[in-house]
């Protein structure tokens, strides 16, 4: 463990002096959601590879690039890609991006992913504004010896997803003219998508949407006393009763199309934190 927080210690100030700013907003695209980086007016561009410490993204879409700029007029750091625990990664690597987040001082975390909706109300193409979520994963980043400097050892989740950050959103979409769901959000492990049986299961306990990301990021970020707002694009809605396949490229496809309507909220939000 000491070797690991030294690790984040060191890859934070590797950031710091190499892009000379200190943001403290810190964003986190998921699968067909990095051309929202587009958006940021970037004063430096690093490749995970190229940075100490860093893992590396092996999933289709996701770039695998660190931005640092401005957005709306506020300083940002944006994660163009990020890791899972499908590609082999544990809970620690998967949040290591949060943990430098933290080191080099961001205090709001505005996180997006790619879902599968499970609210027969949903249509594709959907934004949801994450309320609460369900690991279901089976694993958490907070396993093992506490590091006393990143939170306390039993962090309270009863509002992981700040309430004001909530409004924000919906008051964005709103003035932009755009509607927006809210709901539960369920984390699996993946990458294996969800059969017709486990989309019941998590329909009978009230999850809206279903994905392989956010959760492990979102349990490190409220560890690391951040406010949290969670977007999640609806990329096809599941049907038990009438499955039907879906295809990466569909996913992305769609997520790619709703990143404007994405950003129009980004935006909104940035203008008044």
């Amino acid at each position: 463990m000491t070797d690991i927080l030294d690790h984040f210690i060191e890859t934070a100030e590797w950031i710091k002096s190499t892009v000379g700013a200190t943001p403290e907003i810190g964003m986190l695209t998921g699968t067909g959601l990095g051309g929202l980086v587009a958006a940021v007016a970037a004063e430096a561009e690093l490749d995970y590879r190229d940075i100490p410490h860093f893992p590396i993204s092996t999933v289709q879409s996701h770039r695998g690039r660190m931005m640092v700029g401005t957005l709306e007029g506020k300083p940002i750091l944006v994660m163009q890609g990020r890791f899972h625990l499908y590609e082999g990664y544990s809970p620690l690597e998967v949040t290591f991006p949060i943990r430098v987040m933290q080191q080099m001082g961001v205090s709001h975390l505005i996180i997006s992913n790619a879902a599968g909706g499970l609210n027969p109300v949903y249509r594709p193409g959907d934004l949801m504004i994450i309320t609460d979520h369900i690991n279901l994963t089976g694993t958490n980043p907070l396993v093992g010896p506490n590091v006393e400097q990143w939170g306390i050892r039993f962090p309270d989740m009863t509002a992981a997803y700040d309430k004001q950050m909530i409004e924000l959103a919906e008051t964005a979409a709103r003035d932009n003219g755009l509607g927006i769901r809210k709901g539960v959000y369920a984390g699996l492990t993946g990458p294996s998508l969800e059969t017709p049986a486990e989309v019941r299961f998590l329909q009978a306990i009230h999850a809206d949407a279903v994905g392989f990301s956010t959760i492990q990021e979102v349990i490190a970020a409220v560890h690391g006393r951040m406010k949290i707002l969670g977007l999640s694009t609806i990329t096809n809605v599941h049907n038990p009763d009438a499955p039907a396949p879906a295809t990466v490229d569909e996913i992305i496809e769609v997520a790619t199309a709703a990143v404007p309507n994405l950003e129009k909220v980004i935006r909104g939000v940035l203008k008044e934190i």
